[in-house]
């Protein structure tokens, strides 16, 4: 849970920075600073994947979690998702409220912030291990975007920190039950199956390279330390 109060704090400072600065930021200065962030992110899921005891194994289940991910359409269901919670969100509103600064902030904050992958996939690295490192740099990145939607929504951003608290919150904590099951070896192949996500969000988010369906490969960070329990119990070790 550390990391998630950690990305909440950001998101409030953020949020105030970007409300008291305004529009005096400008769109060069805040493409730069993303790019950057993209960069260190690659780097660090290239790290996050030298860890591997054999790269077979993150590519079985990258693979194979791909193929899921695509016959359970999770790219589209996370977007059905957006979608579902915006009009949700602005039906409780009701009709006057629908166009205002306020619940739009908070309704655009809170899906970029909580719909992607680098969240569940900080949030289980949280839980299972107490790492908090990845959801440090998702703090980094939604505390540059706090900034960014606060100076056009106002302080309606601010309140996506309660959103980002219960989601990120009940991820770590249903991640930290099993990781009394969890092996070091499924543990390592994870993280490291993990690392390759995490450049591919840095491709196709961040630095804008090319467009990938990140959202496809979640399934990979259950396939993988299934697939290294499979090997262990069968053939002794990875």
């Amino acid at each position: 849970m550390i990391g998630t109060l950690i990305n909440v704090v950001t998101i409030l400072i953020g949020s105030l920075v970007g409300v008291l600065l305004g529009t005096r930021i400008s769109s060069k200065l805040r493409e730069t600073i993303i790019a950057g962030l993209g960069l260190f992110t690659f780097g660090y899921g290239l790290l996050s994947f030298i860890n591997t005891a054999n790269p077979l194994i993150p590519l079985g289940g990258l693979l194979i979690g791909a193929v899921l991910g695509e016959c359970w359409k999770i790219e589209e269901g996370l977007a059905k998702a957006g979608i579902f919670l915006r009009k949700h969100f602005t039906n409780i509103a009701g009709e006057g409220y629908a166009g205002s600064g306020f619940l739009e902030g908070f309704i655009t904050a809170s899906l970029v912030f909580v719909i992607g992958p680098i969240a569940i996939l900080g949030s289980i690295q949280d839980g299972l291990t107490g790492n908090i490192e990845l959801l440090t740099i998702k703090a980094i990145l939604d505390g540059f975007a706090s900034i960014a939607f606060a100076s056009t929504f106002g302080i309606g951003v601010a309140f996506s920190a309660l959103s980002i608290l219960i989601y990120q919150g009940m991820i770590s904590l249903l991640a930290g039950f099993f990781s009394n099951f969890m092996s070091t070896p499924m543990m390592t192949e994870m993280t490291a199956v993990g690392g390759l996500i995490l450049m591919a969000i840095a491709i196709s988010s961040l630095l804008e390279i090319k467009k990938i369906r990140t959202g496809s490969y979640l399934p990979a960070l259950i396939i993988t330390p299934l697939l290294v329990f499979i090997i262990e119990r069968f053939f002794g070790g990875i």
